[in-house]
């Protein structure tokens, strides 16, 4: 949320039950750009800027990203569920 987004966005999610949670979001080629370990999160749901993950749009290596199409996958302990962002600039 926002998608496309410029170049911040904020990634609401909910878990039906406690987890450890992370997010690693990959370039249209598959290659790993940024991971984001969330730690163990409670049930519930993570909407809106105040809970849900926070990206600003930079690489692992602090790098802006480019305009283009990249994957969020969202893991948890029992689930992995992988989406589509667009970045435009």
């Amino acid at each position: 949320y926002p998608n496309p987004f410029n170049p911040e966005t904020w990634i609401p999610f909910e878990l039906n039950q406690d987890s450890e949670v992370s997010l690693v979001i990959y370039n249209i080629a598959g290659r790993q750009i940024r991971r984001l370990d969330l730690g163990y999160q409670l049930a519930g749901m993570y909407l809106g800027k105040g809970r849900s993950v926070y990206w600003n749009g930079k690489t692992d290596l602090g790098e802006t990203v480019a305009s283009g199409i990249y994957f969020i996958q969202f893991t948890t302990d029992k689930q992995t569920q992988t989406c589509r962002l667009a970045v435009f600039k």
